[in-house]
């Protein structure tokens, strides 16, 4: 690893890896954190526990703020482990001189997210720095969610399973992008910055057995792919045609030579299930999405590698995400 941290770190992709594998988990290995899941399975896999920082930019910006992103972000990574979420707190490091019209906005909007999921708030601190010290407000929230299916996990992958997505792809990367650069778009693009515990419940309720499940958040779909590959030593296959991807989120990889599978999202995950769950699962995303769809399976082809079979009958490796895509992004 280099002897300075720059922006590509928290890619969510090759960089980042490497910083948490080189020093973090180095220094705090345990057999928990060796897991490497959305969330922390704990007390006999009855509880799961999960802790995130927002520092996204612009604050505001179409379909979301860093208020919803916040209590979205916690709570879906505890969803993601098949967990109900309950408790959170909320640390907030907030810059002199910020207004106090816009926290009780953000503030607000966390609340009415928390509803969603059926969650609260029980513990928080505050940090107010000099100005210029952090730029607006710095968010973090660790959430403590009771496990309603056991056994979901990012290491059992097997030839059995197929895969699934839950959406169409890519639009909270573009949406802040666009916003940040202040690029006009004429059409309806918003960020998918949304609470995912209503559809994992549902997926739960209906009795559909999850083998694994993940928010395709910094990183995109492209990373959660090959972390799946690598962590089940297994090889993912997925058919390009079935993913969606908007006219808008094309358009602006396109026009500035960014890759769609690559670009974050905050309300899109991916979901592992036996072949024989696979069309169950399908219909109920769809219920919640009409883009929800099986997009490929499990093999033992390359192991540990993601291959991209095109419509053409083309197939590519679907490497992880490097560089400094989009910082800031949530």
């Amino acid at each position: 690893m280099t002897k300075t941290i720059s922006l590509a770190h928290g890619n969510g992709g090759q960089e980042n890896n490497e910083l948490i594998s080189q020093v973090f988990y180095k220094a705090f290995k345990n057999d928990i954190l060796d897991k490497s899941e959305d969330a922390a399975v704990i007390e006999d896999s009855t509880l799961a526990f999960s802790t995130d920082s927002f520092t996204v930019t612009p604050l505001f910006f179409a379909g979301a703020d860093i208020g919803k992103l916040a209590v979205c972000g916690t709570c879906n990574d505890l969803a993601m482990m098949g967990a109900k979420p309950k408790y959170l707190t909320c640390s907030v490091i907030i810059e002199e001189g910020f207004s106090a019209d816009v926290l009780e906005r953000i503030v607000s909007s966390m609340q009415k997210e928390l509803e969603i999921n059926g969650a609260q708030v029980v513990s928080g601190d505050t940090k107010v720095v000099p100005r210029g010290s952090v730029d607006g407000i710095f968010i973090n929230t660790t959430g403590i969610g009771e496990i309603l299916q056991r056994g979901i996990s990012s290491n059992s992958i097997s030839e059995d399973d197929v895969i699934l997505l839950s959406r169409d792809i890519g639009c909270h990367g573009a949406t802040i992008f666009a916003s940040r650069e202040g690029i006009e778009l004429s059409s309806a693009l918003k960020s998918d910055c949304t609470s995912l515990f209503p559809v994992v419940k549902s997926l739960i309720d209906e009795g559909v057995k999850i083998t694994a499940m993940r928010d395709a958040t910094r990183g995109g779909v492209s990373a959660v792919l090959n972390e799946w590959a690598r962590q089940s030593n297994i090889c993912i296959e997925i058919d390009e045609e079935k993913i969606v991807t908007s006219d808008e989120v094309m358009g602006l990889c396109e026009l500035l030579g960014f890759d769609a599978m690559s670009l974050a999202n905050e309300g899109t995950f991916l979901l592992a299930v036996n072949k024989e769950e696979a069309k169950r699962a399908e219909q109920i995303l769809k219920t919640f999405n009409k883009n929800g769809s099986i997009i490929g399976k499990a093999t033992d082809k390359h192991l540990k590698k993601v291959i991209i079979n095109s419509a053409w009958g083309t197939q590519r490796f679907l490497d992880v995400p490097t560089g400094e895509l989009l910082p800031r992004i949530c």
